[in-house]
C-alpha cells in the first residue's frame, strides 16, 4: 500500500499566523502578541528572536482582528470628484500626511460626478469599516449618510457643502474669488465679460456665476444672457461656448473661466483667436506662470489639511456643532488678466 504523501511545510498560498512564528521562536502565543503589538514585558533576547520568526516567515499582523477588538480600523476614505483633475492632488496629499501623522491609512476613490457612484463607493468604505470620511459631493442628498454618522463614523465635506445632513465643511471662497476676479476685469477697461462654467447644479459653479454677477452690478453693467454659459466642462462645449462669444456683432473683450478645466480650453480657443482676449480662470492649473495666465488661486493642500485636521478632532473625540469653514482666495495676476479691451 502507497504512504500517504505528507503536506509540505511551505503551505504554499497560506500566510503565516502567530501559531507559526510562536513555534519558530519557542515562545507563547502572548509573547508573539506583545512583540507584534509593540507592548512591554518581553526581554530583548526574546524579542529578537520573536522578530527574527517574524522575518523568516514574512508574517503580517491581522488588522481585521484588530479591528473587531477594538472596533476602530485606523483608516479613513477620501472620496473625489476626479482622480485625474490637478487641483485634487494636492488636496489628497494633504490628507495624506495628516493621516500618517495620526497612524492611519487614507483610501481614496473617485465619484466621477455621479451622485449614484458617490454613495456607492461611500457605502462601500463605510462596509469596510474606515474610521471617518472625507467627501467631495457629487450629490445634493446625503441622507443616506445618517446612519452612518450615528454609528461613529466621523465625516466632513469639502469644496462643497452636505445635502440636507449636518456636518462639518470645509470651503474655499467661490463667491468672493469669483467677484474678485471680474472686478479686476473691469478695473482694467472690460464691460462685455463672457462667463464659462461648470454644470449649473455644482454648488461651485453657481457660486462663481454669483460673485460674477455681483462684480458686474457693483460695476454697473448689465450682463446679456450670450455672455454667460454653464454646462458639462468637456473641451468641445467650452470651445463651442468661447467661440460664439468671441464673434458676432459685440464680442466679449474677456472671458472668466470658472474652473482649471475651462481654462485649459479656453487657453487653445484664445491661441487661434486674431485678437487679444483679456481671461482670468479660477484655480491655477499647470505652466500657467510660464504662460502668463491669471488666476484666482485657491490653495488646495489647505484646504485638505483643514479637512483632515477637522476629521480627527472628531475622531478624537471633540463634540461641537458642525462647523463650516470657508478658506480665501487669492488672485495672482501673471498678464493675460491685464490685457486692455481692443
Amino acid at each position: 500500500m502507497a504512504e500517504t504523501a505528507r503536506p509540505s511545510e511551505s503551505r504554499y498560498g497560506n500566510r503565516p499566523t502567530m501559531k507559526d512564528v510562536a513555534a519558530r521562536a519557542g515562545v507563547g502565543l502572548k509573547t508573539v502578541s506583545r512583540v507584534v503589538n509593540s507592548e512591554p514585558g518581553v526581554t530583548p533576547d526574546t524579542e529578537r528572536r520573536v522578530q527574527e520568526a517574524i522575518e523568516a516567515l514574512g508574517f503580517r499582523r491581522n488588522d481585521s482582528a484588530r479591528v473587531l477588538r477594538k472596533g476602530r480600523t485606523a483608516s479613513i476614505g477620501l472620496v473625489l470628484e476626479d482622480l485625474a483633475d490637478p487641483f485634487y492632488g494636492p488636496l489628497s496629499r494633504a490628507v495624506e500626511e495628516v493621516a500618517r501623522a495620526h497612524g492611519a491609512l487614507l483610501i481614496n476613490g473617485s465619484s466621477a460626478e455621479d451622485p449614484e457612484r458617490e454613495q456607492e463607493l461611500v457605502l462601500a468604505l463605510c462596509a469596510r469599516r474606515v474610521d471617518g470620511l472625507i467627501v467631495i459631493p457629487a450629490g445634493d442628498d446625503h441622507r443616506y449618510l445618517e446612519p452612518e454618522m450615528k454609528a461613529g463614523i466621523a465625516t466632513v465635506f469639502v469644496d462643497r457643502p452636505a445635502g440636507r445632513v449636518d456636518a462639518d465643511m470645509v470651503l474655499s471662497d467661490s463667491f468672493g474669488g469669483a467677484r474678485a476676479g471680474v472686478a479686476h476685469l473691469v478695473a482694467h477697461g472690460h464691460h462685455r465679460i463672457g462667463f464659462i462654467g461648470d454644470q449649473p447644479r455644482i454648488h461651485t459653479a453657481t457660486e462663481r456665476l454669483r460673485g460674477y454677477h455681483a462684480a458686474m452690478t457693483d460695476a454697473g453693467i448689465a450682463v446679456q444672457d450670450a455672455w454667460v454659459s454653464l454646462g458639462p466642462t468637456d473641451p468641445a462645449r467650452v470651445r463651442a461656448a468661447a467661440e460664439a462669444m468671441l464673434t458676432g456683432p459685440e464680442p466679449v473683450t474677456a472671458l472668466f473661466a470658472g474652473n482649471n478645466r475651462v481654462t485649459v480650453t479656453v487657453v487653445r480657443v484664445l491661441a487661434e483667436c486674431p485678437r487679444r482676449i483679456a481671461l482670468v480662470g479660477f484655480d491655477d492649473i499647470e505652466l500657467a506662470d510660464l504662460l502668463g495666465i491669471t488666476v484666482i488661486s485657491q490653495d488646495a493642500a489647505t484646504v485638505g489639511r483643514t479637512a483632515a485636521e477637522h476629521l480627527f478632532r472628531r475622531l478624537d473625540g471633540a463634540a461641537h456643532t458642525p462647523a463650516r469653514v470657508e478658506l480665501p482666495t487669492r488672485l495672482i495676476p501673471r498678464g493675460s488678466g491685464e490685457i486692455p479691451p481692443a
